[in-house]
């Protein structure tokens, strides 16, 4: 990704966020200094900064729109603010200011970071917030077999073993009682699992939280 400060970033993605609203708007420039809580003078710097780096086609007096490019990397950087916020707040258990903590740590990912956290979360469509995560320039990774993946993501018919259970204890131990615990060996099922001959059914939000890998 093109190398830019954090400030870059987050007129990339607040420009984004708003064309996601409205595909068709010209972004004004009051408009953005607004959700930024800057001058109209500095926003209009920005733009005209991103302007001649080719992220954004400025409009005198009226705004600035992105050009792929911008679009492009707006959208990653929106797609790692949702990956964040799902791995903080389903996975990790996160119980402080999750946005907050994701807007942080958005900007010091690496992309191959962020790919492994996109496939252990088994590619998402949205965010806790129920918006849309980006697809744009997604690198989906479907060979199962090397990683460790959300039961969820895994196919139907898979053998796997599970290896991580991100759940309370209360809900652990009820898994444990009926064989699913670390290291068990499971068959995916449409609606569930497959454990010792008996089909349990499963939520898709408990599959997300038990990681397996697949066998042989």
């Amino acid at each position: 990704m093109v190398d830019l400060s954090e400030f870059e970033e987050m007129y990339l993605k607040r420009i984004y966020e708003i064309y996601d609203l409205e595909p068709s708007t010209i972004v004004k420039t009051s408009q953005l200094a607004k959700i930024m809580e800057v001058t109209n003078a500095s926003t209009t710097e920005m733009i005209q900064r991103l302007s001649d780096r080719d992220l954004l086609t400025y409009i005198p007096y009226k705004g600035c729109r992105l050009t792929p490019e911008g679009f492009k990397i707006a959208a990653r950087i929106k797609r790692r603010e949702g990956l964040l916020q799902i791995l903080l707040s389903e996975v990790v258990g996160f119980e402080g200011d999750v946005d907050e903590a994701a807007c942080k740590m958005e900007h010091d990912m690496s992309t191959e970071l962020e790919e492994a956290i996109d496939r252990m979360l088994g590619y998402p469509e949205k965010a806790p917030d129920g918006t849309k995560v980006p697809v744009i320039e997604r690198n989906l990774d479907l060979s199962s077999r090397k990683y460790l993946l959300p039961l969820s993501y895994i196919p139907v018919g898979s053998i796997s073993k599970i290896e991580i259970i991100a759940l309370d204890s209360t809900d652990q131990k009820t898994l444990e009682q009926i064989g699913l615990k670390v290291g068990a060996i499971i068959t995916k099922e449409k609606d569930g699992v497959k454990h010792q001959e008996k089909l349990v059914r499963l939520s898709d939000s408990i599959m997300k939280k038990i990681l397996t890998r697949v066998e042989g």
